[in-house]
């Protein structure tokens, strides 16, 4: 049998052989030394006791019977031990009754040969346990290197997080004020452009207008994800705010068939007004962004005993299913939105989720590629 070295010290293995009869020992110590093992023969549980907190071995082989402290008494001493109570205890012992084996595995023990033993079976089973042990400080040290490397790149992403935070939120008063000085532009000087300058004029705005909203998003994200946006709950029409959001995109919206919720049937709920209009604003914005000129979109309100549901159904482009919950994590929907080559920050849907999250909500999608996307949320009503 191959003789086993720890894959995580590279060292020969360890082994404490106790047992009150020195026939005995002298025969384990000798054949095991001759399988190259490094064996500590101790003739008592309380020098067995002693040797351990000496300097830790990779296995124990215990006889049960012995004077002062038999080998049960030694293995629940071990066990007891938060530093001992890995190391695999194999009892060996002239006791052959069931319930003596019964005793040896309730005392800690993971295996128990009966004497007289054959040695072939105490080797097989010395180097079975031996090689379990490695595997498991084999994996023991894997996950303390994944947990290692978690909290390196737990850091990094604090560290990265905080520095977009600080740039984004000292970039809102530059770029309000670029946005403010081309709206002056544009109302001063409109009539003296042509249309190529007015083409040229509009593109900054609507940049600037993305930028904008980017760093609002993210901004917002980050204080939703650390608890530091609370809601301010009124009582809220969700029909009248779906169409009150359709009016505000109505440039967007006139080349598309729109079906909104008749608002002379409210639906009531207790939320956050200005969240509650971005949520569906974002939602209604990229149904109106995926939707050909000349496609539907279709936006329903249903009370469902205690649930009210707002489904946002459009014709588009279609979401593969790899995407269906991607799509909500932070930056997430880039990589679909770039594949269709449309404009996104990633987080829009990021503060959706989050948002609808907050109100004690859920948020899905239901898409097939080439037939259009329903995006939907629930709220307590």
């Amino acid at each position: 049998m191959e003789q086993i070295t720890s894959k995580v010290e590279q060292r020969t293995p360890d082994i404490l052989v106790v047992d009150d009869t020195p026939a005995n020992l002298q025969l384990l110590t000798g054949m095991l030394k001759k399988r190259g093992y490094r064996v500590r023969p101790v003739p008592s549980g309380k020098l067995a006791l002693q040797a351990v907190q000496k300097e830790k071995p990779d296995l124990i082989l215990l006889d049960i019977n012995m004077p002062d402290m038999n080998g049960y008494e030694v293995c629940k001493h071990l066990k007891a031990d938060a530093a001992l109570k890995d190391i695999p205890v194999l009892f060996i012992s002239a006791l052959d009754e069931t319930i003596d084996k019964i005793k040896a595995f309730v005392a800690g023990g993971v295996d128990y040969v009966t004497k007289p033993f054959q040695f072939e079976e105490v080797e097989a089973r010395v180097y079975t346990h031996l090689k379990l042990r490695w595997l498991q400080l084999e994996l023991e040290r894997q996950n303390l290197l994944l947990q290692e490397n978690y909290d390196k790149l737990s850091k990094l992403e604090k560290l990265r997080d905080g520095l977009t935070h600080m740039m984004a939120h000292d970039m809102k008063n530059p770029l309000f004020s670029v946005m403010g000085h081309l709206e002056l532009i544009k109302n001063k000087v409109a009539d003296r452009l042509n249309k190529e300058e007015m083409a040229w004029l509009n593109d900054a705005l609507f940049s600037a207008g993305n930028l904008s909203q980017l760093i609002r998003s993210f901004l917002d994200v980050s204080r939703m994800e650390e608890n530091k946006m609370p809601l301010n709950k009124t009582k809220c029409n969700l029909p009248a705010l779906i169409h009150e959001i359709a009016r505000s995109l109505k440039s967007r919206l006139d080349d598309k068939s729109v079906q909104l919720p008749s608002i002379d049937q409210p639906v009531f709920g207790q939320y956050d007004e200005d969240i509650l209009k971005r949520i569906i604003s974002n939602l209604l914005s990229n149904a109106t962004k995926f939707t050909r000129d000349g496609g539907e979109i279709e936006v329903s309100v249903t009370d469902k005993s205690g649930n009210i549901e707002v489904r946002i159904r459009d014709t588009g482009w279609g979401i593969p299913p790899e995407y269906h919950e991607k799509i909500f994590e932070k930056f997430g929907a880039v990589g679909i939105f770039e594949e269709c080559k449309m404009y996104s920050t990633g987080l829009g849907l990021t503060f959706c989720k989050l948002a609808v999250e907050a109100h004690g909500g859920k948020i899905g999608v239901e898409s097939e590629v080439g037939k259009g996307s329903t995006f939907w949320f629930t709220l307590p009503a």
